[in-house]
């Protein structure tokens, strides 16, 4: 089967697989990556992170280390990059027709002097949220005696980023908080967002002090189960936890969904994610601690007086993610000027971005966006 397909292949299985493998143990993330590559018959792949204090990240496949000094020197012409911005405000998967024309992939000394010389030649690249404050892609490098990325690879890319995505909301924590030295247990105590791990029965053998701080309104533990007052939302936690639990492959190709939890104190409801835990894809540490876990819900406390996460906006409103940080950042009250500039984006790109999110939303101007985010996603 084509890795487009809506049955996830044997390599698409095991890629996810391996991606949340990486969730509770970052330092797996080059192999998970190097799966994804194989998800395509492709030279490898990376994941690139940016953070809004302006720092960067980077973990590449281990086929791609032997090219990442020269990739250092040669950042300066990466033409792709410099044009992802701007791009990536209409596409959530881009590639080399998004980004460059056809004569410069034959012409432009970043092509024919690095790219092709070291058998690269293709990009295909996802942008995924795992925080608010982050912009990651997950990208695949192809060498330019194959076929460009096709509509179909694309597809299933966005696929696999959205589990990444999910991944990657606890292991860019856990690489915060210095997972390598302290260990899992102690690691998932020092994370700001709410944890608990989950049996096959689906009852609480672990949380960490944050998640139990977000106990008693909306969501509580009964009976060593969480549990939530509104039966839909009950319905909705209670359904990914047992599929989660089940991590059947043929669950492998949806994309994860947020759900959300109102409260009766506070305005912002909580924002929950359920990941499966695969156990035979443990280190022995990583074992000892989740040696009966099949499951971890993550609980998240929106930042009062900030913007909606773009995440969130993109599932709530079925956007794409750069339409939806545009809309995140407008419907918070900035103008397109301003919200083009925090983005690194011009103010047309903005302003023609949002057109396409009032006509997505069904309103017509920034007050009926605010609105509409306070009614959906922040309140």
């Amino acid at each position: 089967m084509s890795v487009g397909d809506g049955v996830a292949s044997d390599s698409f299985v095991a890629a996810v697989e391996a991606i949340y493998d990486s969730a509770t143990q970052p330092s797996h993330w080059a192999r998970a990556l190097e799966m994804v590559a194989g998800v395509f018959g492709d030279v490898g792949a990376n994941l690139i992170w940016r953070r809004d204090d302006g720092s960067f990240g980077a973990i590449v496949s281990p086929s791609l280390l032997p090219f990442a000094e020269e990739w250092n020197k040669w950042q300066h012409a990466d033409i792709r990059a410099q044009r992802v911005n701007e791009v990536s405000a209409r596409f959530d998967v881009v590639t080399d027709r998004h980004l460059v024309t056809a004569q410069e992939v034959e012409e432009h000394p970043f092509y024919t002097q690095f790219l092709v010389p070291n058998g690269f030649g293709w990009l295909a690249s996802a942008a995924v949220s795992p925080d608010p404050g982050m912009e990651v892609w997950i990208s695949i490098q192809r060498a330019k005696a194959k076929d460009p990325f096709s509509d179909e690879e694309l597809a299933t890319l966005a696929r696999l980023g959205r589990h990444a995505e999910q991944s990657l909301r606890l292991s860019v924590r856990l690489f915060d908080a210095e997972v390598s030295k302290l260990g899992l247990a102690d690691a998932l105590a020092r994370v700001g967002i709410g944890v608990f791990a989950l049996d096959s029965l689906t009852r609480v053998l672990f949380s960490n002090l944050a998640g139990e701080r977000l106990l008693g309104d909306g969501l509580k533990i009964v009976n060593e189960r969480l549990f939530v007052s509104a039966s839909q939302e009950r319905k909705a936690l209670d359904s990914a936890m047992e599929r989660m639990i089940r991590a059947a492959p043929d669950d492998a190709g949806g994309a994860p969904k947020p759900i959300l939890i109102h409260r009766e104190r506070l305005e912002r409801p909580l924002t929950l994610y359920v990941l499966p835990i695969l156990a035979r894809g443990l280190d022995h540490a990583a074992a000892q601690f989740l040696t009966h876990a099949r499951a971890i819900v993550l609980v998240i406390d929106p930042q009062a007086d900030a913007p909606a996460d773009p995440a969130l906006v993109r599932d709530v409103l079925g956007l794409t993610l750069g339409e939806a940080r545009v809309a995140a950042l407008v419907g918070f009250g900035l103008t397109p000027r301003a919200a083009a500039e925090k983005l690194c984006i011009g103010e047309e790109t903005a302003r023609v971005v949002l057109k396409r999110v009032f006509a997505k939303a069904g309103v017509s101007r920034q007050s009926e966006l605010t609105a509409l985010l306070t009614k959906l996603v922040l309140r």
